[in-house]
């Protein structure tokens, strides 16, 4: 068993890394990639391919203080309707470079708010998608979910859209936590949305919830844990909350002498954790959970579990396009990102081509890193005969490799000739381990903490 003072040692409690929600991870992106770039890549899509679509709308009716997504305050929505024909446009363009046979094998709404939309402007938008990719069968249709700025009519025509999974952010239950962030949602509220999700035929629920937020201790955690509890979610993602006030002005407002410190954020996780896990549901990652029957749960066991910009996923699609202002996509040959600022990403989308103004193209080294990320991210091991069936890269070398990182973190893990694992009692240093193999790391660039 790991002893907190060894991992004091080790630097849990003071390193700040990245998710790794890609990699390399966005603060490495840079000026080289073009629009020209971004439709040559999705013209080489072959056809037949199921591919991925992430639509980002990037407005919410209040702006919470905790959140540090690219988001903008909306009180008045009239906006919305430059923005959702914004969208169209961008989506006529990526239909005219597709190749025929592509199909639409998962589709996110994220945000922002996405049910900050209408009625009308859902089934408008989710028609013009749905021009521009034919759905597969069996397609993951999932959006964001804000239990108060939700209704019937809009979870109605969500449903009617085909919509197979709800992501409902709660964060916290405790009123005086929600005040300290800027999110009043009483329990109430979510339930209501629950229950409207389920009656419109929406079976499969997720619940975000966020650990280290101001004022937060194990008792109260507990408490609004149980609250969840009662609501059954079928997944559940814990993050733990990045304050990050330089990147995202908002959180100044959140005092941080009441933040608790990195040693009470793992008591925070391990509670958690814990009563998750007496309720049935397993660990999936670093930090989401599912019940036995989830399919998550099931691409966990098999080797399936995939890590994007939502976190964890099923979708084992090699092509996300991310739609809208600051939407990041993936394709085999790099990222690609657009103009974050919805102004410019007008602007940009009016003159008749790509809003793309930034992203990395990959190298055979960022390939093979990724790869290596990936696996402990998702399986906390890596095997050294996969790595070297997709590499160009030898077995001792990779074992070479695979013991230093073991000595920085004296010995910890377990190194055979066949791989490397993270044990259990060594997980809540799964970012740190991943980031030995990161060759962009950059100590001028500041994460999130590591626990």
């Amino acid at each position: 068993m790991i002893r907190t003072t060894q991992l004091e040692r080790l630097g849990l409690f003071d390193a700040k890394v990245p998710r790794y929600t890609s990699y390399p991870t966005a603060p490495h992106f840079n000026a080289d990639i073009s629009a020209s770039d971004v439709r040559n890549w999705i013209t080489e899509i072959p056809r037949n391919t199921q591919i991925s679509l992430y639509i980002h709308i990037p407005f919410c009716r209040r702006l919470c203080w905790f959140c540090a997504c690219r988001t903008q305050g909306l009180p008045n929505l009239s906006p919305l309707t430059g923005y959702i024909e914004r969208l169209k446009k961008e989506l006529a363009l990526i239909r005219s470079s597709l190749t025929k046979g592509v199909s639409l094998g998962h589709l996110h709404l994220g945000g922002g708010t996405p049910t900050i939309l209408n009625v009308g402007q859902i089934k408008s938008l989710m028609a013009h998608i749905f021009d521009t990719l034919p759905v597969s069968k069996n397609a993951e249709i999932s959006v964001e979910i804000d239990p108060t700025e939700v209704d019937e009519g809009r979870i109605a025509a969500l449903a009617e859209i085909g919509m197979t999974r709800a992501s409902i952010g709660i964060q916290d239950f405790d009123p005086d936590i929600q005040a300290a962030i800027g999110r009043i949602q009483g329990f109430d509220t979510t339930k209501r949305a629950f229950d409207l999700l389920r009656s419109a035929g929406i079976r499969s629920l997720n619940a975000d919830l966020v650990y280290g937020l101001p004022m937060q201790t194990s008792a109260r955690l507990t408490e609004t844990l149980y609250k969840l509890l009662s609501l059954a979610p079928d997944r559940i993602a814990l993050f733990g909350y990045a304050h990050v006030p330089w990147m995202a002005r908002r959180q100044k407002l959140i005092d941080q002498t009441a933040l608790p410190n990195p040693q009470a954020r793992l008591r925070l996780f391990q509670t958690a954790q814990q009563i998750f896990k007496s309720d049935g549901y397993e660990s999936i990652g670093i930090d989401h959970f599912a019940l036995p029957n989830d399919t998550m749960t099931l691409a966990s066991h098999t080797g399936k579990l995939f890590r994007n910009f939502q976190g964890y996923t099923t979708d084992a699609s090699k092509f996300l396009i991310g739609v809208g202002a600051s939407a990041i996509s993936k394709f085999p040959q790099g990222y690609a990102q657009n103009a974050a600022v919805t102004s410019e990403y007008s602007k940009l989308i009016d003159t008749g081509d790509m809003a793309t103004v930034r992203g990395h193209k990959l190298t055979n080294r960022d390939r093979l890193n990724s790869d290596i990320i990936a696996a402990l991210l998702c399986q906390f091991q890596v095997r050294i005969a996969e790595i070297c069936e997709n590499h160009d890269i030898q077995p001792a070398a990779v074992l070479e490799l695979f013991e230093r990182v073991n000595m920085r973190f004296e010995n910890l893990l377990q190194v055979t000739e066949t791989g490397l694992i993270i044990p259990s009692e060594a997980r809540p240093l799964t970012r740190m381990i991943a980031r030995e193999f990161d060759q962009y790391n950059s100590t001028q660039i500041s994460y999130s903490a590591a626990i």
